[in-house]
Order: structure tokens, then C-alpha cells, then sequence
């Protein structure tokens, strides 16, 4: 089981259009990480698709026992909408997300199990899409080393479990890397090793709740 510090989120958005009958659904999702950014979210998919008939909120902050969630029917009848795309959205086992299940009208009313339904289906094709991520300490630090060890050490930070954010091939090679927290030790006792001592890498940023894919 995992522990409160690293529940699965979004790495990024999504988004998912479903037909039913001669309705449009468009589920919009994203990483939110306050009730806030949540709301931004609904107002921006409101603007981005203005003439739509509904825009159903449904969102998820934090999770475990420090949980807030909403949704809203947005004038769909009441428990048809925001109900069901809430309930798809906190059985992915996903905290800090928000989703925004577009409509546009077709003309044929699906009555109230077809929309219970819809909106559900919205968001289930939605979070067929996502990339889950986790939030972990990192440590992002700069290196320098001579051209003869650069293949070397590129080497190491792959099984180190480690990844190149930036490099620069001048005089000497410059990598700018980033590691899970409890990878960084590991990986500067074998840098030393391997350099005999002559490469001390330069910690940059240490980030607490670094958004981290897993898939």
C-alpha cells in the first residue's frame, strides 16, 4: 500500500469525446492541487467551449482521510450528472484531480439512467488517457566532467534511477540531473568512485513534492 506521500495523480491533462445518441460529451481533465485550481479549471473549460449546453464539475483534492471532493449537475436533472462522473473519478484511486464533463445538446433526451450513464462513460474514457504520477522528494544538482567520463557517468545516472534534465558540450560536458531523494546518496558515492573524488556535483534544488510519472 502506498502512503499518504506518494497517492497516485495526473502527470497532465486529458481529454476524451464520447457520442450518445446525438450528444456531444468532451471530458476534460487535469492535476489540480487546490479547490481553486479546480474551480480555474471549470471556468476555463466554460470559456473554452462557450456554446455548450453543460459543463459538469466533478473534483478531487488531496486524498486519504484529507479529502475534499465536489461536483455540480449544472443544470442537468439533480443526481444525474455531477453524481456519477464524481463517483467514476474517486473510484480511479486518483487525489488531486478535476474533471469537466462537457455537453452539447443533440436534441434526444437520454433520460435519467442514459445520462447517469454518459457522464459516467465521459469520464471513464477520459481516465483511460492519463499518465499516473506520483509527488516525491527530488534533488536537482549540476555536474562538470571532462569528455572521457561523460559517457560514463550518463551511464550511471540511468541505473541510478536518475534522469538528464539538460546538457552542454563545451570545454567540459555540463549535465543538470534530477533524482528521487532516496536515490541521491547512492548515486554521489558512486560518481565519487568513479571519478576518483574529482567531480562534486552541485545541488540546485531540493523540491519535496516533485510531480513524478510511474507510467
Amino acid at each position: 500500500m502506498m502512503d499518504e506521500e506518494k497517492y497516485f495523480i495526473p502527470a497532465g491533462p486529458a481529454e476524451a469525446e464520447l457520442r450518445v445518441v446525438n450528444s456531444r460529451f468532451i471530458a476534460s481533465l487535469s492535476p489540480a492541487f487546490s479547490v481553486e485550481e479546480a474551480r480555474n479549471f471549470h471556468k476555463n473549460i466554460r470559456l473554452r467551449f462557450p456554446d455548450a449546453t453543460h459543463h459538469v464539475p466533478a473534483f478531487v483534492i488531496g486524498h486519504g482521510r484529507s479529502v475534499i471532493t465536489h461536483c455540480s449537475d449544472d443544470g442537468e436533472p439533480s443526481g444525474t450528472a455531477g453524481r456519477p462522473a464524481l463517483a467514476v473519478l474517486q473510484g480511479s484511486g486518483l487525489g488531486d484531480v478535476a474533471v469537466v464533463v462537457t455537453r452539447y445538446f443533440g436534441g434526444t433526451k437520454l433520460g435519467t439512467g442514459g445520462l447517469v450513464k454518459a457522464y459516467g462513460d465521459a469520464v471513464r474514457e477520459v481516465l483511460k488517457l492519463v499518465r499516473r504520477a506520483v509527488k516525491i522528494p527530488t534533488v536537482t544538482a549540476g555536474l562538470e566532467m571532462p569528455y572521457p567520463l561523460y559517457a560514463h557517468i550518463e551511464r550511471l545516472v540511468g541505473i541510478s534511477g536518475g534522469e538528464i534534465l539538460e546538457s552542454q558540450f563545451l570545454a567540459d560536458v555540463s549535465l543538470i540531473v534530477r533524482f528521487k531523494e532516496e536515490n541521491w546518496q547512492p548515486f554521489v558515492q558512486q560518481l565519487q568512485e568513479m571519478s576518483n573524488g574529482k567531480i562534486e556535483p552541485l545541488i540546485l534544488e531540493r523540491n519535496p513534492e516533485t510531480v513524478f510519472p510511474v507510467d
